[in-house]
This record gives structure tokens, sequence and C-alpha cells, in this order.
């Protein structure tokens, strides 16, 4: 995934389905100067963690 396409998701509304590893995520932030994500898990929303933008699908 792009860094514009994620950001477009983080600020979006609506649930759109992304994973991260094959595992249903939340986008809450995009760092675009790092082209990181700040993602979690959709039934673990303590397990936070910052990943590449590279490394989410959009399904």
């Amino acid at each position: 995934m792009d860094e514009q396409r994620a950001q477009a998701i983080a600020n979006s509304p609506d649930m759109k389905h992304v994973t991260y590893e094959g595992t249903p995520i939340y986008i809450q932030h995009v760092d675009t100067e790092n082209s990181t994500a700040r993602i979690y898990p959709l039934d673990q929303p303590e397990q936070e963690q910052s990943v590449s933008v590279d490394s989410l699908e959009e399904h």
C-alpha cells in the first residue's frame, strides 16, 4: 500500500478491510516522513505497533 492510500484510509469514517501479515488491522496514524503506520489488530486494540506502510494490504 502507498502512503497516500494509507492516510486516506486512516482519515476515512468508513472501515476498510486492511491486513498486516494476514491479520485485520485498524490504521491509527500514518507517519509520512518515515513511511510507517501506527496500527493495531481489530481484536486486540492494546497491541499497537508501528509498521512499514508497504507491509499493509487492502482487500
